[in-house]
């Protein structure tokens, strides 16, 4: 079992990210987990995480914050305590209003498709 503090996990710039956008990777396969990925991501006021789409799923659960997911149905708006599901292949992307955390959970790297 491993406990780790949000706060003391160094943050990093999400690759194919906008100014404005950290990650951190709470837990991935180097803390022995194989089948899934926690990462939180902080996104400044006014930012955004790019517009993309990939082949896997992921589940996200908005910490602190508001905005909205921009998709190609349109602009759905979020805001603290909401939880998201994102299918395969769905293209999105989080715009934030105030300053935004969430945790989002993906499948590890090798279980992920190319998309």
């Amino acid at each position: 079992m491993q406990i780790k503090k949000c706060d003391e996990v160094a943050p990093s710039i999400y690759a194919g990210g906008l100014p404005g956008v950290t990650m951190r990777e709470m837990i991935t396969a180097a803390d022995g987990a194989p089948t899934f990925a926690m990462r939180v991501f902080d996104v400044d006021a006014g930012a955004s995480t790019p517009f993309h789409h990939h082949a896997w799923e992921h589940e996200v659960f908005i910490v602190s914050g508001s905005g909205h997911i921009k998709s190609e149905q349109g602009d759905r708006p979020f805001a603290g305590g909401d939880t998201v599901f994102i299918a395969g292949n769905e293209p999105h992307c989080f715009v934030a209003e105030t300053p935004v955390r969430f945790v989002c959970v993906i499948p590890s790297p090798d279980r992920c498709q190319a998309g």
